[in-house]
């Protein structure tokens, strides 16, 4: 079997998924420039919390001029060792993107949070989140929202050397934005946050990653920002 079948049909083994079930696992997901890696970064700072880093295929790859470390950012893996981890079901969930590089999550992972006692955290886009939730409903999903779109905008152009390459880009930024809003608001399970102040982000976040039950009821003012934002971008 090729590499993409295997992954097209790979399979949860029956201990990992009763692993995901009864882990602490809380999933950061947004549009980007929402702000995921900041929060994340600053909940991490706690001690009840364990990064989930995911495994790749691709090569290390420089952020502002410093190099990707393994085990850091991801556990670069080369394409024998992704193969053999699919064949022995060592994936909680797997991608093939692009038709070259495999991403997934390893079930060691979540095992090392679980053994530690730690709320195992990582960010994710929609579709992952999706795997997780149909795995186990008590994973928590956490949407990270910019203030406003004019905010978003300006936060995301700040990420280009010009304007003429920002708006370059921006068909493509905005098409995944839609496609990542749409969706969220679609499904039941998504806890929305305002990232319009980092502390009082972070301290949502953690609120939320203890108590998820809560948050149903305080989520309404986030979602119909989130409609606000949507609705910009479908007129826009």
């Amino acid at each position: 079997m090729m590499l993409d079948e295997k992954v097209t049909h790979y399979k949860l083994s029956d201990a990992a998924n009763e692993l995901v079930q009864k882990a602490h696992i809380v999933l950061l997901a947004g549009i980007a420039g929402a702000g995921k890696d900041s929060l994340k970064r600053e909940l991490l700072a706690f001690s009840e919390f364990q990064d989930i880093v995911s495994h790749t295929t691709r090569a290390p790859r420089k952020n502002n001029g410093i190099l990707e470390v393994d085990g850091g950012e991801y556990h670069f893996i080369d394409l024998a060792t992704a193969t053999d981890m699919i064949d022995r079901q060592n994936f909680v969930e797997v991608k093939y993107v692009h038709g070259d590089t495999i991403y997934g999550t390893s079930v060691a992972e979540i095992q090392s949070g679980f053994d530690n006692q730690k709320i195992s955290i990582t960010d994710v886009d929609v579709q992952g989140v999706d795997e997780y939730k149909a795995i186990s409903s008590n994973v928590v999903a956490i949407f990270l929202l910019p203030p406003s779109y004019d905010i978003w905008r300006d936060r995301l152009s700040k990420r280009y050397e010009s304007d003429a390459a920002f708006e370059a880009e921006w068909p493509k930024r905005r098409e995944s934005a839609l496609k990542e809003l749409r969706h969220a608001l679609e499904v039941p399970y998504y806890h929305f946050v305002i990232n319009d102040d980092l502390k009082r982000t972070v301290s949502v976040a953690r609120e939320i990653s203890h108590k998820p039950d809560i948050f149903h009821r305080k989520d309404d003012e986030a979602r119909l920002a989130a409609r606000d934002i949507l609705e910009h971008l479908t007129t826009s």
